[in-house]
């Protein structure tokens, strides 16, 4: 019963980093964007690639800027967790191999 529940507590890891991955990853970019933004040299420049990311989470959300995140943000939750159970299964295999 051991193995079920740290398979079961990667498994839970596994997801909660995959999906907070991208929240992470995408409110970076935009803090960096409106950060940039400030800067004289690099303001329109900074404005059309913020307006590009967020037309691309528009287009993901069906015309909603959360939606899109929160869309994105399961995917990479949901892959996560089934690249974990890959990972544990081809663990076993080997594991009964050698």
């Amino acid at each position: 019963m051991t193995t079920f529940t740290h398979y079961l507590r990667s498994l839970i890891l596994a997801m909660i980093f995959s999906f907070v991955t991208p929240l992470i990853l995408i409110g970076g970019v935009l803090l960096f964007l409106g950060v940039s933004g400030y800067i004289p040299l690099l303001q329109e420049l900074a404005e059309m690639a913020a307006t590009g990311v967020l037309n691309f989470l528009t287009i993901f959300g069906s015309g909603s800027i959360f939606n899109g995140i929160l869309v994105i943000s399961l995917t990479c939750g949901f892959v996560g967790g089934l690249f974990d159970t890959y990972a544990y299964y081809r663990y076993q295999i080997l594991r009964i191999d050698s």
